[in-house]
């Protein structure tokens, strides 16, 4: 362990803050996003982290899935909820900051859907969608020339579906 002042020490109160930290996140995440998230103590070591991801993958608290993401199982959320009130409060606190972050992200991506399909002549139909969480709120397909082409059209709606959606509104309404 490392030699710093911070509130958790042991290896058992590392597994109860991942937890803690799962519980707060509603899709699965990347080892580097867990591991960062659960770094917010000064006594805790990357070292110790991925060493309690292992032994709560081996007791079944977490999973893995098809993209190498962590997420709780059924026993991981049950047994969090029992011992996370064993945390310290200034520990949560700053757990939940650090997830507040990925937790809006995630909010975001998991409204946002991008696919693409090879079409005979080479060409890919690129099919873009935004939800405003309830609903479909707009779909776009569109025709690329190639999969590079797809890719950058997938890429471009992720990073700024919003505002696609808002200029597209405001066009079709003859604002803009």
């Amino acid at each position: 362990m490392v030699d710093n002042f911070g509130f958790i020490h042991k290896p058992v109160e590392i597994k109860v803050l991942i937890l803690f930290v799962m519980r707060r996140l509603p899709e699965a995440v990347t080892m580097s996003e867990l591991t960062e998230l659960t770094m917010c103590d000064n006594a805790i070591s990357y070292f110790d982290v991925t060493d309690c991801i292992d032994n709560l993958i081996k007791t079944e608290h977490l999973r893995l899935d098809s993209d190498k993401k962590y997420f709780l199982s059924e026993k991981g959320k049950h047994n969090g909820e029992i011992l996370e009130k064993d945390l310290p409060y200034s520990v949560k606190e700053k757990a939940e900051a650090a997830t507040a972050l990925v937790r809006a992200a995630q909010a975001r991506n998991s409204m946002i859907k991008t696919s693409r399909n090879c079409e005979d002549d080479g060409s890919y139909e690129v099919t873009l969608s935004l939800s405003d969480g309830v609903s479909e709120i707009i779909s776009i397909k569109l025709v690329a020339a190639n999969e590079n082409q797809a890719v950058a059209m997938e890429n471009g709606f992720r990073k700024s579906a919003e505002e696609i959606y808002k200029s597209v509104v405001a066009m079709t309404m003859g604002k803009l």
